[in-house]
Protein backbone atom coordinates (compact mmCIF):
# COMPACT_ATOMS: atom_id res chain seq x y z
CA UNK A 1 0.00 0.00 0.00
CA UNK A 2 3.04 2.30 0.95
CA UNK A 3 4.74 2.00 -2.30
CA UNK A 4 1.55 2.48 -4.43
CA UNK A 5 0.90 5.15 -2.63
CA UNK A 6 4.50 6.66 -3.60
CA UNK A 7 6.19 6.04 -0.18
CA UNK A 8 9.70 4.22 0.05
CA UNK A 9 10.79 2.09 2.63
CA UNK A 10 13.16 -0.29 4.48
CA UNK A 11 11.42 -2.78 6.28
CA UNK A 12 12.41 -4.78 9.65
CA UNK A 13 15.66 -2.31 10.25
CA UNK A 14 17.55 -4.44 12.88
CA UNK A 15 19.77 -1.05 14.15
CA UNK A 16 16.59 0.27 15.60
CA UNK A 17 15.30 -0.22 18.53
CA UNK A 18 12.29 -3.04 18.19
CA UNK A 19 13.02 -3.54 14.67
CA UNK A 20 10.35 -1.63 12.92
CA UNK A 21 8.43 -3.19 10.70
CA UNK A 22 8.33 -0.34 8.24
CA UNK A 23 10.84 2.41 8.41
CA UNK A 24 10.27 5.90 6.09
CA UNK A 25 13.58 7.84 6.42
CA UNK A 26 12.65 10.39 4.51
CA UNK A 27 10.09 11.40 6.38
CA UNK A 28 11.94 10.25 9.83
CA UNK A 29 9.25 7.89 10.46
CA UNK A 30 8.87 4.17 11.81
CA UNK A 31 5.51 1.98 11.58
CA UNK A 32 5.13 -0.78 13.64
CA UNK A 33 2.18 -3.02 12.17
CA UNK A 34 0.78 -4.91 15.65
CA UNK A 35 -1.62 -7.67 16.18
CA UNK A 36 -4.78 -7.09 18.56
CA UNK A 37 -3.82 -9.98 20.39
CA UNK A 38 -0.47 -10.06 21.52
CA UNK A 39 -0.68 -6.33 21.91
CA UNK A 40 -3.79 -5.48 23.50
CA UNK A 41 -5.43 -2.82 20.35
CA UNK A 42 -7.69 -1.48 23.04
CA UNK A 43 -11.83 -2.16 22.75
CA UNK A 44 -10.72 -4.58 19.70
CA UNK A 45 -12.44 -7.99 19.65
CA UNK A 46 -9.29 -10.03 18.52
CA UNK A 47 -7.65 -8.37 22.18
CA UNK A 48 -9.31 -10.99 23.87
CA UNK A 49 -7.73 -12.87 26.93
CA UNK A 50 -7.61 -17.22 26.46
CA UNK A 51 -9.75 -18.99 29.85
CA UNK A 52 -6.76 -21.12 30.62
CA UNK A 53 -3.45 -20.28 31.96
CA UNK A 54 -5.18 -16.36 32.75
CA UNK A 55 -2.58 -15.40 35.21
CA UNK A 56 0.16 -15.97 32.44
CA UNK A 57 -1.00 -14.71 29.34
CA UNK A 58 -1.70 -11.72 31.54
CA UNK A 59 1.93 -11.40 32.72
CA UNK A 60 2.81 -11.87 28.43
CA UNK A 61 0.77 -9.32 27.32
CA UNK A 62 1.66 -6.64 30.53
CA UNK A 63 5.31 -7.14 29.59
CA UNK A 64 4.14 -6.52 25.82
CA UNK A 65 2.68 -3.48 26.20
CA UNK A 66 6.07 -2.67 28.28
CA UNK A 67 7.91 -3.03 25.74
CA UNK A 68 6.28 -1.36 23.05
CA UNK A 69 6.13 1.96 25.69
CA UNK A 70 9.92 1.26 26.00
CA UNK A 71 10.67 1.17 21.92
CA UNK A 72 8.42 3.72 21.30
CA UNK A 73 10.05 6.03 23.91
CA UNK A 74 13.50 5.00 22.74
CA UNK A 75 12.96 5.69 18.97
CA UNK A 76 11.26 8.98 19.48
CA UNK A 77 14.57 10.01 21.69
CA UNK A 78 16.44 8.78 18.74
CA UNK A 79 14.37 11.47 16.67
CA UNK A 80 11.91 9.35 14.84
CA UNK A 81 7.81 9.73 14.63
CA UNK A 82 6.35 6.29 15.99
CA UNK A 83 3.15 5.32 14.37
CA UNK A 84 1.25 2.14 15.35
CA UNK A 85 -0.70 0.36 12.68
CA UNK A 86 -3.38 -2.01 13.98
CA UNK A 87 -3.99 -5.71 12.43
CA UNK A 88 -7.65 -5.24 12.71
CA UNK A 89 -7.22 -1.45 10.60
CA UNK A 90 -5.55 -3.58 7.49
CA UNK A 91 -8.97 -4.79 6.65
CA UNK A 92 -10.05 -1.26 6.24
CA UNK A 93 -7.14 -0.19 3.09
CA UNK A 94 -8.75 2.81 1.94
CA UNK A 95 -9.46 4.42 5.69
CA UNK A 96 -5.70 3.08 6.69
CA UNK A 97 -4.44 4.79 3.77
CA UNK A 98 -5.89 8.26 4.48
CA UNK A 99 -4.64 8.08 7.78
CA UNK A 100 -0.93 7.02 6.82
CA UNK A 101 -0.74 9.98 4.01
CA UNK A 102 -1.91 12.41 6.79
CA UNK A 103 0.37 11.34 9.31
CA UNK A 104 3.49 11.42 7.00
CA UNK A 105 2.51 14.82 5.00
CA UNK A 106 1.99 15.99 8.51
Amino acid sequence: MLHCMGYRFRLNRADLPGKPDIVLPKYGTVVFVHGCFWHRHRGCRYAYTPKSRVTFWQRKFRRNIERDREVRRKLRALGWWVLVVWECELSKPERLARYLASKLER
